[in-house]
C-alpha cells in the first residue's frame, strides 16, 4: 500500500514536470549542450588545438565563430570545451552530493555525539572562504580534471550536507520510521529506503545546484590560469582570449561563445531547479494556481465558484 502511494506521488510529480514550461526549457538547454559535448568529434572535426588560419579572423562562412589570437578555430574550441566543462560540472555534482548525503544523513539520523562531531566538521568547511581555498589547493595539486572535481567537491559539499541533515532530523520522528524500527529493519535500510526517497526532490535540487557551482567555479579557476591551461574548456577559452587582449583589439568572438555557453547552461539548470521546487513545494503550487485564476479572470474567462451549502 505504501509503495503504491509512493509510486502514484512520483508519477504525479513527473506529470506536473512534463507540463511545466520552465522545466522543459531547462531540460532542453542542458540536453542540447550535452548532445553537443557527446557529438563533439562529429560536430567539430577540426581539432581545437590545430592552427587553421590567421589571428583574430572575424566570423565568416569559413570560420563560423572566427579564430583566436593564435589562429585556432573558435567554433571547435567552444564545442570541445563543452565536453570537459560538463564533465567537471556533473562530476563535481556527483561527488559533492554523495559526500553531503553520507555526512548529512548520518548526522541527522544518529544524533548525539555523532551529530555534534559531523556538524562541527560541516561548520568548519562552511566558514572557510571557498575561492581562496580553491586557489591554494589548485596551486599545490596537479591541476587536472580529476583534481578540479575533487577540489570543487571538497569546498562545495558542506552546505548541502546541512540541508540534508535538517531534513533527516525532521523525517526521523515520522510514524513510518518508527514502524520500520519496530518491524526490525536495519539502520541502512531505514536511512536509504525509508527516509531517502522522501527527500528525492531536495536531492535533485542539490545535485542541480552542484552542477552549476562546478561549472561556474571551474570556469573561474581556468580563467585565472589555475587549472591545466592546455585542456580545452570554456574557462581556458576565456583565459586565452584574455591573454590575446581580445577586448582591446575588438575580437569579441573569441570570448562571447564560451561565456554565453556557460551562462546558458547555468540558466537552464536554474530553470530545472526552480521548476522542481515549484512542483514539489505546496506553497508555490498554490501561488501558481492563484496566478492562473487571476490570469483567466483578466482574460475574460468566467470563473465558476462552487456554492457551499450550510
Amino acid at each position: 500500500m505504501v509503495k503504491t502511494k509512493r509510486t502514484k506521488n512520483r508519477n504525479s510529480i513527473l506529470r506536473l514536470l512534463l507540463r511545466n514550461r520552465m522545466y522543459l526549457g531547462g531540460i532542453g538547454i542542458v540536453l542540447f549542450f550535452s548532445i553537443v559535448a557527446l557529438l563533439a568529434p562529429v560536430i567539430a572535426p577540426t581539432p581545437p588545438e590545430q592552427f587553421v588560419g590567421g589571428a583574430n579572423i572575424a566570423p565568416s562562412t569559413e570560420f563560423w565563430f572566427g579564430t583566436t589570437a593564435l589562429g585556432k578555430d573558435v567554433f571547435s574550441q567552444t564545442v570541445w570545451g563543452a565536453r570537459n566543462s560538463l564533465i567537471i560540472g556533473f562530476g563535481t555534482s556527483i561527488v559533492a552530493t554523495i559526500a553531503a548525503l553520507l555526512v548529512g544523513m548520518t548526522a541527522g539520523y544518529f544524533g548525539g555525539v555523532v551529530d555534534d562531531v559531523l556538524t562541527l566538521i560541516m561548520n568548519i568547511f562552511l566558514v572557510i572562504p571557498g575561492l581562496p581555498l580553491l586557489i591554494v589547493l589548485s596551486g599545490y595539486l596537479n591541476p587536472g580534471t580529476t583534481t578540479v572535481i575533487f577540489v570543487l567537491a571538497l569546498t562545495g559539499w558542506a552546505f548541502a550536507a546541512r540541508i540534508v541533515r535538517s531534513q533527516v532530523l525532521s523525517l526521523r520522528s515520522k510514524d513510518f520510521v518508527a514502524a520500520a524500527k519496530v518491524s526490525g529493519e536495519s539502520t541502512f535500510r531505514i536511512i536509504f529506503v525509508e527516509i531517502m526517497p522522501n527527500m528525492a526532490s531536495i536531492i535533485v535540487g542539490l545535485m542541480v545546484g552542484a552542477v552549476s557551482y562546478g561549472i561556474a567555479a571551474a570556469t573561474a579557476l581556468s580563467f585565472l590560469g589555475l587549472t591545466d591551461i592546455s585542456a580545452v574548456t570554456w574557462g581556458t577559452n576565456l583565459y586565452w582570449a584574455q591573454n590575446g587582449n581580445a577586448l582591446l583589439v575588438g575580437a569579441w568572438w573569441t570570448f562571447v561563445p564560451s561565456g554565453l555557453s556557460v551562462a546558458l547552461v547555468i540558466f537552464g539548470l536554474a530553470l530545472i531547479n526552480y521548476a522542481m521546487d515549484e512542483v514539489t513545494n505546496p506553497r508555490l503550487r498554490a501561488e501558481k494556481e492563484v496566478r492562473n485564476v487571476i490570469k483567466s479572470q483578466s482574460s475574460g474567462d468566467v470563473l465558476v465558484t462552487p456554492v457551499v451549502r450550510s
